[in-house]
């Protein structure tokens, strides 16, 4: 069996191809929802729909008298604030275990940042406008007929979102409806037209700033990560860091490439702050140090294993202060 089959049958290579298999399913589910009704808001009815349902709260039946005060109260308490604190609760209690997992393996939103950091290194060979240096593999150009590519798709993103974010809230046939037979509303048009241009500029040169900085639902996973010591970390086998110098070309580590999100997996936890534990770093980890016959020298840790990373990170750190420490007073 030649190496590359190897690689691509490894478990690592299997666990990239499912993630991009959640990716893609939730990404459709993303679009088709308001379409079939599985989730949306429409303000017309300030109705809220979900599979396929109306879900109300009661209070239209407790105005026309066909609920009394207590049996609307009870219908508020069951259909609204316990569906929202179980789903909160939930999702924080994944986070706590597990970090960003849902940006990494469902967002719809940060799947599209990987496959434009992915056009934008066939043009520029950097995966961010704002990368100082290029990161070229071997044998590898800057191909500048990629650059429309790149613009079209950012454009084509961003209006994408803007129509779908506005099916979430009006009726999906009457936006579809209006944006093909031109009768969308003015206000329609302009939330389309300046949504567009919004996220298109978002896609094109802030996608990364936005999921570490701006989006809330990545802020509060990542909050609940970091206070639990156990939540899972990218491991690191310091006692083999020197077999890291073979795959460290001029333009950075294997693994500090491959993070979509401009990342270095092999930081301290509190630098990994905005990790979507997508599991990149490690797969090209592997796929380097498999090059050479060598373990891979990252691998997820969780529980008391990543309790004992932390603390390996914080006397590495410790060391690498205090001998900085010392040569400046030798100096």
């Amino acid at each position: 069996m030649h190496m590359a089959d190897t690689v691509s049958s490894s478990p690592r290579a299997r666990l990239q191809r499912r993630r991009r298999a959640f990716q893609f399913g939730f990404f459709v589910l993303f679009l088709v929802a308001p379409a079939l009704d599985l989730l949306r808001f429409d303000l017309h009815e300030a109705q809220l729909w979900f599979l396929g349902q109306r879900w109300s709260l009661g209070i239209t039946a407790f105005q026309q008298g066909q609920a009394t005060a207590t049996q609307t109260a009870l219908a508020i308490l069951l259909r609204g604030f316990v569906p929202a604190i179980v789903l909160v609760v939930g999702f924080l209690a994944v986070a706590w275990r597990y970090g960003r997992l849902y940006c990494g393996w469902l967002c719809p939103h940060f799947s599209m940042v990987e496959a434009l950091n992915g056009l934008l290194h066939r043009a520029t060979a950097k995966f961010s406008l704002w990368d100082k240096r290029p990161t070229l593999r071997p044998g590898q150009q800057p191909q500048p007929r990629w650059w429309p590519v790149f613009g079209l798709a950012c454009a084509l993103m961003g209006f994408t979102w803007a129509i779908t974010l506005l099916t979430y809230l009006l009726p999906p046939a009457e936006i579809w409806g209006g944006l093909l037979h031109g009768t969308l509303t003015p206000n329609q048009a302009r939330f389309l037209a300046i949504a567009s241009g919004v996220f298109t500029l978002e896609f094109a040169f802030a996608r990364h700033l936005f999921c570490r900085f701006g989006c809330a639902v990545g802020l509060f996973q990542s909050l609940a990560w970091m206070a639990n010591p156990k939540g899972m970390v990218v491991a690191f086998r310091r006692e083999a860091a020197r077999d890291c110098r073979s795959c460290s070309p001029p333009t950075g580590s294997a693994c500090d490439t491959a993070c979509p999100m401009r990342l270095h997996p092999r930081d301290i936890k509190r630098m990994m702050f905005s990790c979507v534990q997508c599991g990149r770093c490690l797969s090209a980890c592997e796929t380097s140090q498999g090059a050479q016959q060598r373990a891979p020298l990252l691998q997820w840790a969780v529980g008391v294993d990543a309790v004992r990373e932390t603390l390996r990170q914080k006397k590495s750190e410790q060391a690498e202060r205090e001998a900085l420490a010392q040569r400046a007073r030798k100096d």
